[in-house]
């Protein structure tokens, strides 16, 4: 028989084992998971942290690590393992989280009331007026039912002798129930029979009681539905799978401030078919960010005149603007007396030992005790680690003392607190448990019928055995939090067990103009990032094929990136050229300007040139992270593929060859992303302005890429029209059909005229017009303006005219060239003007409630 997991188990004497009593025997709310680890087999085990671990990656769920050498997106790491609590302290815990909710709220009603807290000296003025968390703006404001704190969470950790003590409140934006609730999905899979058996909590009742509450207090008129939104920062924010995650499961839809615009003292939603009324923003976005009006006006991120729309009484915020304040660490050591006062009740969970250094008694104290103790901010928009007192020695304990006498009021003295230990499940080994320091991060929403608290949260564990601070950016790992019942379990769940007919979903109603706007131009950035690597293709491959030697060809696609702005001018290169290289270069090279195979190179992988295919894919991708949610998951391993490959061919980029096959490579890639678009995505009104955003890039593309060669074969007798069929991608079809050297009349009506070509320009403009003919049906008619106009009047050309008048008609197809690409750049904007920013004036409707 194998031994036991507690034969290896590291126990501790100075902290609390979540697992074991004093005695070292299991506790027996966990005996029955203690009993099934110890004998289940190695290879299960295995099996199932391989199913964590791709449910993880399946899922998308994603923590971007600040603390990362690139700041870089890593998987969720969770253990298998949950920390289980039992019913008869969880409703302990869960009483004194409530009332420590209401504590909170009522603070910040009298914080941005009648001030009576400071009044009276319960409160130092200075420890509120002195931080950037109270918002002055909002002074005055009462919300919808004196609700400030719609969504509360409390991190707790256990002390050596069992007691529960707050170590932070999190009372801004909170963060972590979505991945509690993604922890519970995935754990609950591994073991099914243990979690039925132990008749473990569900969550789903909190999110519930989350929609309903904001039903409640959103203010809507009446016979109205409430229409609510989850507000957040956008995709470089560390939690914006949460935010993601959570807007599906509640069935909102996930925005970012530049969906949102304030009419009359009302906030609206950006959608395809007008403005839509919202009446509710569940916000995962810091206070000053949310209105660049009032708040902060460098806010890129907030939506301007959303105060004024609070003061209206127009919009709930949950949390209420302003409530960040309280997320300062300072305020704990005042609120027993602050509870007394305004509950008229004792605080039923102590937070921990905690000094302000604003207070002289206090700063006297903390640096006699400096050893005893953790320095950390006292303001939530400080940004510093916790320091460990006694880890200081020399110099640096003499600069943190200076520090603090110099600025008392920013900082926190905490009583340094041995958090308690909970098993986890070693990855590195066949079967043992290993010991780490274990937080919870609890969290309660405020409903008509008092505070909810979830049963359960975020349990949090520290990445190593020497960890003091748990923290999911320095490699921390989460757990799952099973709370246990001492009745019936209720299985309530959000997700219906079975569709009906008015359920049945086919299209999204209520698209944000953002997320569509960024569908077209992840279009037009694909087309531009294509066509930049198709005429750096042709260049560089003359190049090669003339052994570097100039010859007629090679000057005109030259010339051509010149005149897209794509390769640099010769002097200009000159100027940015190495001064070092110039000065060792002999008189004649140096005469000659930077050459051509220099400007080509630079072209390619120089990320700061604002049109090198470089900075195209970096524009590609960063449109493509705004609609992560939209594009699947064949899209990210190619634009992933696509980074790789941008890498290797850089480092690579000494040889003519090595880059020549990077842009065979990059094409590639370029084939797969439009395979995934044309195959893998809904044709909604989403797909169909990715489809016209990529068209009138390549129909102005083809446009002035034309229109230059024409101008070219005027002014220059003898250069071949080869490599434009290459650049078109129409060399095929034109040997097919002609099987002899290209000609300019039978060459310019295959890549112009001939509507068959998915490469000319008419096949583009026939395309972006039956496109806009079917939006037009959805969403009121669009007008095609200058684009019909210019595409009746090549309808009209004579091609006859290059047999008898060859320059008059080059001249005039020119012209024509031009006057189209500026159609395809006007209808750009006027798309933009009527669905993406809703100013056009010629719109029918822009207010739709």
């Amino acid at each position: 028989m194998a031994r036991t997991l507690l034969a290896i188990y590291p126990r501790a004497d100075n902290r609390y084992d979540e697992m074991l009593d004093d005695g070292g025997r299991v506790r027996e709310h966990w005996r029955k998971l203690f009993v099934h680890l110890d004998a289940v087999a190695p290879d299960t085990m295995r099996q199932r942290l391989e199913f964590v671990d791709r449910r993880i990656q399946e899922n998308g769920v994603a923590y971007n690590i600040h603390a990362g050498p690139q700041g870089e997106d890593r998987p969720w790491a969770l253990d298998p393992l949950p920390l289980i609590l039992p019913a008869d302290e969880w409703k302990v815990l869960a009483g004194a989280v409530a009332q420590r909710a209401r504590l909170l709220n009522a603070i910040l009603a009298d914080l941005y009331g009648p001030q009576t807290l400071l009044a009276e000296g319960l409160l130092p003025p200075a420890l509120v007026y002195g931080q950037h968390g109270f918002l002055w703006p909002c002074v005055g404001i009462r919300p919808p039912g004196d609700i400030f704190l719609h969504n509360y969470a409390v991190d707790l950790a256990r002390s050596p002798d069992g007691q529960w003590w707050v170590i932070a409140d999190r009372t801004q934006a909170p963060s972590g129930a979505g991945y509690a609730l993604e922890n519970r999905l995935i754990v609950s899979r591994v073991f099914p029979e243990l979690f039925r058996d132990m008749k473990v909590q569900h969550l789903a009742s909190f999110f519930r009681d989350q929609q309903e509450s904001l039903e409640h207090w959103s203010p809507a008129d009446p016979g109205e539905r409430p229409f609510i939104v989850l507000l957040t920062p956008g995709p470089y924010n560390e939690t914006y799978f949460e935010h993601a995650y959570l807007a599906r499961y509640l069935g909102y839809p996930l925005v970012e401030g530049q969906d949102l615009t304030v009419r009359g003292d009302t906030v609206y939603l950006k959608t395809l078919t007008g403005l839509k009324r919202v009446h509710a923003i569940l916000r995962r976005q810091d206070d000053d960010y949310c209105d660049p009006l009032e708040l902060r006006g460098d806010s890129a991120l907030g939506i301007p005149g959303l105060l004024m729309a609070v003061r209206a009484g127009r919009v709930l915020v949950a949390n209420a603007l302003g409530s960040g304040l309280l997320g300062s660490g300072a305020l704990m050591g005042f609120l027993p007396a602050i509870a007394r006062r305004l509950l008229g009740e004792a605080l039923s969970m102590p937070s921990v030992a905690t000094w302000w250094c604003g207070e002289k008694p206090a700063q006297e104290f903390a640096l006699g005790h400096l050893d005893d103790l953790v320095i950390k901010p006292a303001y939530p928009t400080q940004r510093f680690e916790p320091v460990f007192g006694r880890e200081l020695q020399g110099a640096a304990r003499a600069e943190m003392i200076r520090r603090i006498e110099a600025r008392p009021h920013a900082y926190v003295a905490q009583e340094l607190v041995n958090l308690s230990q909970a098993p986890t499940w070693s990855r590195d080994h066949e079967r043992r448990l290993l010991a780490r320091s274990v937080g919870l991060r609890a969290y309660a929403v405020a409903t008509p019928r008092g505070y909810q608290v979830m049963p359960g949260g975020l349990s949090r564990v520290a990445g190593s055995a020497q960890a003091m601070v748990i923290s999911m950016q320095r490699g921390g790992a989460s757990k799952d939090t099973w709370v246990l019942a001492d009745g019936v379990v209720d299985t309530f769940s959000l997700l219906k067990p079975v569709l009906g007919k008015s359920d049945l979903v086919r299209s999204g109603n209520n698209l944000s103009s953002r997320v569509v706007e960024s569908l077209f131009w992840f279009g037009r950035y694909t087309e531009r990032f294509d066509d930049t690597a198709r005429l750096l293709r042709v260049a560089l491959s003359r190049l090669v094929d003339a052994g570097r030697e100039p010859t007629p060809e090679l000057a005109s696609v030259v010339e051509l990136c010149v005149f897209a702005g794509i390769v640099a001018a010769e002097k200009a290169a000159e100027k940015g050229a190495d001064e070092g290289a110039k000065e060792g270069a002999k008189e004649g090279d140096a005469a000659a300007g930077v050459p051509v195979e220099t400007r080509l190179t630079q072209a390619i992988f120089d990320s700061e040139a604002d049109d090198s295919l470089a900075a195209a894919i970096r524009r590609l991708i960063w449109s493509a992270s705004h609609v992560r949610e939209r594009l699947s998951v064949d899209h990210w391993h190619s634009l992933n593929r696509l980074q790789r490959t941008l890498q290797s061919g850089k480092a690579r980029s000494s040889e003519l060859g090595e880059t020549l096959a990077f842009l065979d490579q990059v094409l590639l890639v370029s084939s797969s992303l439009t395979g995934f678009s044309m195959d893998n995505m809904t044709r909604d009104n989403g797909w169909r302005f990715l489809v016209v955003g990529r068209r009138i890039e390549r129909l102005s593309f083809l446009s002035r890429t034309l229109g230059a060669t024409l101008h070219q074969f005027l002014s220059q007798e003898g250069r071949g029209l080869e490599w434009l069929l290459e650049l078109t991608d129409s060399i095929i079809t034109y040997r097919s059909r002609y099987s002899r050297r290209p000609e300019l009349l039978a060459a310019l009506d295959l890549v112009v005229f001939d509507e068959s070509n998915p490469h000319s320009v008419m096949f583009q403009v026939q395309v972006i017009l039956r496109y806009l003919e079917r939006l037009g049906k959805e969403l009121g008619e669009i007008p095609p303006g200058a684009l019909a106009r210019e595409a009746e009047s090549f309808s009209q050309f004579d091609l006859g005219l290059f047999q008898s008048a060859p320059e008059p008609a080059c001249a005039a197809l020119a012209d024509q060239l031009a006057r189209l690409a500026m159609a395809a750049h006007e209808l750009s904007d006027q798309l933009g003007m009527r669905f993406f920013t809703h100013v056009d004036a010629v719109t029918h409707q822009t207010l739709a409630i």
